[in-house]
Parts: structure tokens; sequence; C-alpha cells
């Protein structure tokens, strides 16, 4: 039977600097290189137990930033809930005061700020962090960031999320993109508030959305109601209703064949009642989207839009 791995109580479960634990005499450096610990940043490990997420990349980067300094923009939303927003492997976006000297190296991205940004509070060696204690910028300023930081496209699949999750309103992004119109990016937050849409079921159907408005299409209704003469309600993904047209987003979920079964019957329903109802794959989406547009178009036109 394999020897038990060494794992000091002090350290279980946590996310802590290599230096100070060698220092402390709870590990050796031989020991840190075993299979016990993941090396997240330089001298930042933690127990590889531990989810690989972005949670426990933000919680890595802390450890190595000033008090000042704040988790931002798509890392914030991740922290928030929004599980999309990045991933284990992706930048850190953390924004500091401009008074504060700190460089984006390997795995951080800096980004500065005039605003007064509140200090955290952490450990002496950082081990008592959790995701839930990481300062991080509240939902619409998250919002607002990644909106100034990203592509659009990836930008309002996050914003959609933290409208539908109930986390900010248009209410509060339209006081934050005022308030902030001046910085850099405040044009581009602008326009990703205004193409944000709370109906939105899943990250593809944001992008998809998106990128039919950029490509000169009318904008769709996310979810939009449509009452059957049988009284059935449907909602299809994307709808156009004065052209009644529908684009159908056929996800991986869709792979399950009695699902498939109920998708396709409830569309021939809206079939049967009138509508265009067109079908969008991932592969399409991600390898033929000209073609796709075009056939969009085409089914807009033939009802009558006129660009």
């Amino acid at each position: 039977m394999p020897p038990s791995p060494h794992r000091p109580s002090a350290l279980a479960w946590r996310v802590f600097r290599g230096s100070e634990a060698v220092r402390r005499g709870l590990l050796t450096r031989h020991q840190l290189r075993g299979a016990s610990w993941i090396r997240v940043r330089q001298d930042v490990y933690a127990d590889a137990r531990l989810d690989r997420d972005h949670a426990l990349a933000c919680q890595a980067t802390v450890l190595r930033l000033p008090p000042e300094a704040v988790i931002a923009g798509p890392s914030a939303a991740f922290l928030h809930g929004v599980v999309h927003a990045a991933g284990f492997g992706d930048v850190v976006h953390v924004r500091v005061p401009r008074t504060v000297r700190l460089n984006s190296v390997g795995g951080i991205r800096v980004h500065t700020s005039d605003a007064v940004i509140p200090s955290g509070q952490v450990g002496v060696d950082g081990a008592a962090w959790t995701a839930a204690a990481l300062p991080r910028s509240d939902p619409a300023q998250a919002a607002w960031e990644t909106a100034a930081w990203l592509a659009p496209v990836r930008a309002v699949g996050i914003v959609d999320a933290l409208l539908g999750m109930g986390l900010t309103s248009r209410d509060a992004l339209a006081e934050t993109a005022s308030r902030q119109a001046h910085r850099p990016g405040g044009r581009r937050a602008a326009r990703v508030f205004d193409l944000a849409d709370p109906g939105a079921q899943s990250p593809p159907e944001s992008h998809l959305r998106v990128r039919l408005v950029l490509g000169g299409l009318p904008r769709p209704v996310a979810q939009h109601p449509v009452r059957l003469p049988s009284g059935l309600v449907l909602h299809p993904d994307l709808a156009w209703p004065e052209f009644r047209v529908a684009v159908e987003y056929d996800g991986q979920w869709h792979a399950d064949p009695d699902q498939l079964h109920r998708d396709r019957r409830r569309l021939n329903q809206l079939v049967a009642a009138g509508w265009i109802v067109l079908h969008v794959t991932s592969r399409r989406f991600r390898n033929d989207f000209p073609a796709l547009l075009g056939e969009i178009r085409t089914a807009l036109a033939a009802r009558g839009w006129r660009r």
C-alpha cells in the first residue's frame, strides 16, 4: 500500500505561499514538489484536491497582490457565480489605484483606476482565504469592466448572465455606464450594455445573438413568448416577432434523444402556426457563420424585412 500523502493540517484544503510554508517548517522544498500540492503561481501552492477552477486562480493571485487590489472584470463575475466567465487557465483580472505600482505578469492582468478601492484583509500567510472572502468588484462594476476590457461577443455573454441571475439590473448598469463614460472603454461598455439581454439561456445563445446583430440583422428577442392557437406558449431561443422568424440553437444538451424529440415536436407546432424556424448547431456557428447569416437574412427578407 502506498504511503499516505503528507499534508499538514494547517495547509490541508488551502492555498499558501510555498516559501512561508518552508520557513514555518510545515514542508520541505522537496515535499512541495510532491503530488499532494499543485503550483498555481510563482511561490503559490494549493492542496491538489481543490477544484482547479478560476476561483483557485484568484485565490493564488491575491496572495501576490498589495492590499489595495481587488479582483475585477470577468474574474469578479466568476466569483459572483458566472461560471463561464473564466477558467482555471485564464488570466486573473485585477484593479488597483493609479498610485499603486503593479505590473501585469504571467497569469495576472492589471488595470488601473482613479477610483478609491477599499483594501482587503488577508491572513499572515493567506491560508485562510476562501473564494467567498476574496475582494472583488460588485456585479455592476464587474459588468462594466468586462464590457470595457473584453471583445464584445464574449463580454455580452457574461453581462447577460449577470442580468439573468439577478445579480445586477439594467438601471444599475445604466448608472454605472453613465458614471464611467469618460473612462477608457466607456463607449464600448455602453454598446455592450445596449446589446445585453437577461433572457438569454446560455453563453452560445448570447454569442449568436450578438454576432447576428453585428452582422447587420435586426436585433432578435431572446426567449420571446409565442402563444399558439392551442393556448400553448413557446419560447424560441431567438425571435423576430414582427416577421415571425425564429432561430433555435442546438447545443450539447440537444444530443439527448428524448430532449431532441420534445424540441422538434415543439418547434413543429411553431412552424404550423406560420413561423419560419431555423436551426443553428454549434458546428455551423463555429465553422460556417457567413452562410448561416445569409440564410437568416433571406428568411427575414422573405417576411418583409428591408435593411
